[in-house]
């Protein structure tokens, strides 16, 4: 059921239900973070390895002691920056967190959605929301309800229908070690805001084995049908002659008789803006019925940086 009613949500989450819940980065798929049952459930739906672990959503910073220990000065500075809003923090966690949302790690994924309704749920409940994207494991997420029901149909009781999510792209993940931040994921948040705050963050590699925290695999939001990622867009498209191409393109659409339909992320080459409709459009050219989508690879610069990082993931081949 898609409903803008946060009660019939509540209710779903008391009984131990999974609910789709609408953020500003993506529709997450989520069930009480308290609940063995509840997080089990997320795994099975999504068909997730239990290996990846899941983001906790929390109602105010206030809150964080109630999941997190031994928070460093860093984290605090950060959350009382950028929270409610796309940064997820990786902090020690309390006892009350159990190992099924960590994947057996000792740290815990956190951060508070900026979502009017999703944070009226969440003042409502007395117990967090672990909550991964609201799409099966590896493909594409979704940025509308009408993406959650297409994927998952009837096995949602509810879907909370917050509209299109206005970032549409993950949380940025941060995590500390030994006083250095270090950035698990691009998301939504610019590094280089977060580096104005905190100064310089080193890089993690991406990890399929143990990944420290959400968002780490190498394999991840991909579209069903073969994707290429390329800075030169002309002579990939020759390759395929004959072929239903698709582009996603940055802003400048591309003259070409061989292309079916082409998606144009924004012609006024905003990273905000391009960021917000990637998924979008990703969702659009899949249904298509096409041969091959071709990426174009973006500036490596600022939100530039996390589109051409879910590119990469998306792509199949090349």
């Amino acid at each position: 059921m898609i409903t803008t009613d946060i009660k019939k949500a509540k209710e779903a989450l008391i009984n131990g239900q999974l609910v789709a819940i609408p953020t500003e980065t993506v529709y997450g798929l989520a069930g009480n973070a308290f609940s063995q049952i509840a997080v089990e459930k997320i795994f099975q739906l999504k068909k997730r390895p239990h290996h990846n672990p899941l983001i906790v959503h929390i109602k105010s910073a206030e809150y964080l002691s109630e999941i997190a220990r031994e928070i460093p000065p860093m984290a605090q500075k950060l959350a009382h920056h950028f929270w409610p809003g796309p940064l997820t923090l990786v902090l020690k966690k309390h006892e009350k967190i159990q190992n099924l949302v960590t994947s057996g790690n000792d740290t815990v994924a956190v951060r508070i959605p900026n979502h009017q309704l999703t944070l009226e749920l969440l003042q409502q409940l007395d117990f967090p929301l672990a909550a991964p994207s609201a799409n099966p494991f590896g493909s594409i997420s979704p940025t509308t309800a009408e993406h959650v029901y297409h994927y998952f149909k009837d096995e949602l009781e509810v879907i909370l229908d917050g509209g299109a999510c206005e970032m549409g792209i993950e949380s940025t993940i941060i995590g500390f070690e030994n006083n250095q931040a270090i950035l698990y994921r691009h998301g939504s948040l610019a590094i280089e805001e977060i580096e104005k705050i905190i100064g310089p963050i080193r890089y993690h590699t991406h990890n399929n084995e143990t990944p420290k925290a959400p968002g780490m695999l190498t394999r991840h939001y991909a579209p069903k049908t073969k994707t290429y990622l390329t800075d030169d867009l002309t002579s990939l498209i020759a390759k395929f002659d004959g072929q239903k191409i698709g582009l996603l393109i940055f802003k400048n659409p591309v003259k070409s008789n061989h292309v079916v339909h082409q998606e144009i992320l924004s012609s006024a080459g905003n990273y905000t803006e391009a960021a917000s409709n990637l998924y979008g459009s990703m969702h659009h050219l899949d249904k298509l019925d096409l041969d091959v989508i071709i990426a174009q690879r973006l500036p490596d610069e600022h939100l530039g940086k996390t589109i051409n990082d879910r590119l990469e993931r998306a792509t199949k081949n090349g």
